[in-house]
């Protein structure tokens, strides 16, 4: 954590440069989920590569880009694209741009994935409200020495995504004819696929859904104070009895089909926010 507090100084002066707003929100968008950034009026962007300390996007389908400006009349600051472990990354370099979210004084992390479906009641294409989520990528972007600057050293973990936004996205789901649920997302290292036994596995500890990010994001935004609400995009069906080998141009399509119902989702949720 040495040196941690700096670089997020280094990358808010940066960024304060060409975009002065403070964001009321900061969007994290997973695979396939770029064009959401189509629905912000963008006042400003930046290439991930020039903004200090940033990593670069190496992932399928992650453009690379902080887009700031506004959405449902609300300032944001929107990643078009997210850095992964499978990618070589450190957790601490990850989690990097939800630290500067909160040092530009954003107060709501909104993080959304695509995910593969465990829970036979899903279908892809569905979309999962993150109610918990279980760490199973072998690391944790805590681990080291805390810097009470950036938040507690022992954070507490008992509601990490916001249960009264959870609950506002599932009243637009509903008025908007959009299938929704309400799960558990258990994160995982990749960046192979799960086999058979690791599904029936993931399954049996009480996860939903399986995916390769989010819960490092979610765990710095929780040590930073910063309210979470959560998105998991079911891309496809991880069932072990019937599993079939994974097309990675299918599930891009995937996402790319639910976008619409993710925004739809995000702007009723953002809709209900005051801004002092």
């Amino acid at each position: 954590m040495h040196g941690l507090y700096d670089k997020v100084q280094d990358a808010v002066a940066f960024i304060k440069k060409k975009w002065s707003a403070t964001p009321h929100a900061g969007v994290i968008l997973g695979t396939g989920l770029g064009s959401f950034v189509q629905h912000i009026q963008e006042e400003a962007s930046f290439e991930y590569g020039d903004i200090p300390h940033f990593p670069r996007s190496t992932a399928i389908s992650h453009r690379g880009r902080l887009v700031c400006g506004r959405l449902s009349g609300l300032p944001v600051v929107a990643m078009e694209g997210r850095f992964h472990m499978y990618e070589g990354y450190p957790l601490d370099q990850i989690t990097l741009p939800v630290r500067v979210m909160k040092a530009l004084d954003a107060k709501l992390l909104v993080v959304s994935n695509a995910c593969g479906g465990m829970n036979p009641y899903f279908r892809a294409g569905d979309i999962m409200l993150i109610e918990d989520h279980i760490n199973l990528m072998g690391a944790n972007p805590l681990i080291g020495i805390n810097d009470d600057r950036l938040g507690p050293r022992f954070p507490d973990m008992c509601e990490p995504y916001c249960h009264r936004r959870i609950e506002r996205a599932l009243e637009v789901a509903r008025r908007e004819n959009i299938v929704a649920h309400k799960g558990v997302f258990v994160a995982v290292a990749g960046p192979n696929l799960e086999t058979r036994a690791e599904y029936r596995f993931l399954r049996m500890i009480g996860a939903d859904v399986v995916g390769m990010s989010t819960v490092p994001e979610v765990i710095v935004a929780v040590h930073c104070g910063l309210a979470v609400v959560g998105f998991s995009i079911v891309t496809d069906m991880c069932l072990p009895d019937a599993l079939e080998p994974a097309d990675v141009a299918k599930i891009i399509a995937t996402a790319n089909a639910a976008e619409p119902k993710l925004t739809k989702l995000v702007l009723g949720v953002l809709a209900g926010e005051s801004v002092n």
